[in-house]
């Protein structure tokens, strides 16, 4: 408890700071400051509250307490509903106590960012490339229930409909704190349509999960990539096919070759490969630290590697698992329709209580 007093008299101390700062005709005068300073007084708030709530609920359990210290004799019906009184309030307190030191945890830096989700199918052939586009699917679902914005980047399909590769692009408030544990291998075990004997088949797709990144963020020197134009393919509208309006993006330092023609502009294409080629580098580098901090694992869901069998889609059993916190739902087409907070609020209460653990043998 002293600990987290200690650290949230800093808390409050700042809190109370920006209060001050914010009414300041100097901070109006400049609204990048304003904007900061908001942003900041937006998330030390929830904290500050949660702070005062445990404080009373101390106070209230003091008291509680005290009565049963009174000198003289209490009724054994009193005394009784007293001892009552002080579970219920003791409970109350574990509770707003664990709920702060969860506010109170390191926050990610990328969870206010939008992202860039790819799907790639794996192993399966055609029937990964169709549950890929199922995933696509389910996730701009998911995105609808959120009110959140999702816009294809690129996209290569198959005949059949399925799909080998997705890039897209999801917005919205929070995005990357909901979806960041989606990155991984989804494997799905169905008979595919084109089974004639009934065989259940086990395909992969590959689903990674990059915050958004402007230019300050990762700075690209013009020097080290280049465009090359060609003509689009596939269906896209009468302009698409006739005009040099898609682009390649070639990396030299890294290798990484991007590939945009859903737009008729060949300069939004541009900006669109150039979008992903950010989110990419940036995403290495984050894996690149992960690597070289290979303790953080002990304080986060699953490895992080990208290689990891996260989550299966078993449609027989009508079932999905999610292997990393061992969460079994039967409840497959709501799943796939775009219901995921269920898995989604569990796994994040398991990183967070996988942290709280990490912090607690660290003192």
């Amino acid at each position: 408890m002293q600990d987290i007093s200690s650290r949230m008299d800093a808390v409050c101390r700042r809190f109370e700071e920006l209060s001050m700062r914010l009414n300041q005709p100097d901070t109006a005068a400049d609204p990048a400051l304003f904007r900061k300073l908001m942003r900041e007084y937006h998330d030390t708030e929830p904290v500050v509250e949660a702070y005062r709530d445990w404080q009373t609920a101390l106070d209230h359990l003091a008291q509680a307490k005290a009565l049963l210290e009174e000198p003289g004799s209490l009724d054994p019906d009193f005394k009784q509903m007293i001892q009552q009184e002080i579970s219920e309030k003791s409970q109350d307190v574990a509770k707003l106590e664990n709920n702060l030191k969860i506010l109170l945890l390191p926050k990610d830096v990328n969870d206010g960012k939008n992202v860039i989700m790819e799907i790639r199918s794996g192993a399966g052939g055609e029937e990964a490339a169709l549950f890929a586009h199922s995933l696509h699917r389910m996730y701009t679902m998911y995105a609808a229930r959120q009110n959140w914005a999702c816009s294809v980047i690129s996209l290569n399909e198959t005949e059949l409909g399925g799909v080998k590769e997705i890039t897209f692009s999801i917005e919205g408030p929070g995005v990357y704190s909901r979806l960041k544990f989606e990155s991984g291998v989804h494997r799905v075990q169905r008979v595919p349509e084109t089974e004639s004997g009934g065989r259940i088949h086990t395909s992969t797709m590959t689903v990674a999960i990059m915050p958004e990144v402007d230019d300050v963020e990762v700075q690209i020197d013009p020097k080290d990539y280049k465009f090359d134009v060609f003509r689009a393919s596939g269906n896209g509208g009468q302009c698409v096919n006739t005009t040099d309006s898609a682009v390649r993006l070639t990396h030299f330092p890294s290798g990484i070759v991007i590939s945009c023609q859903d737009e008729k502009s060949q300069l939004k294409n541009k900006d669109k490969a150039l979008k992903i080629l950010r989110a990419r580098l940036y995403d290495l580098e984050q894996q690149k630290q992960h690597d070289e901090m290979a303790e953080l694992r002990k304080s986060q869901v699953g490895t992080g590697d990208r290689s990891e069998k996260i989550r299966t889609y078993n449609f027989p059993q009508g079932r999905v698992t999610d292997h990393r916190i061992k969460l079994t739902l039967y409840k497959l087409d709501a799943i796939m329709n775009g219901d995921l907070d269920e898995i989604i609020d569990s796994l994040i209460a398991a990183d967070q209580a996988a942290k709280l653990s990490s912090m607690q043998e660290e003192a």
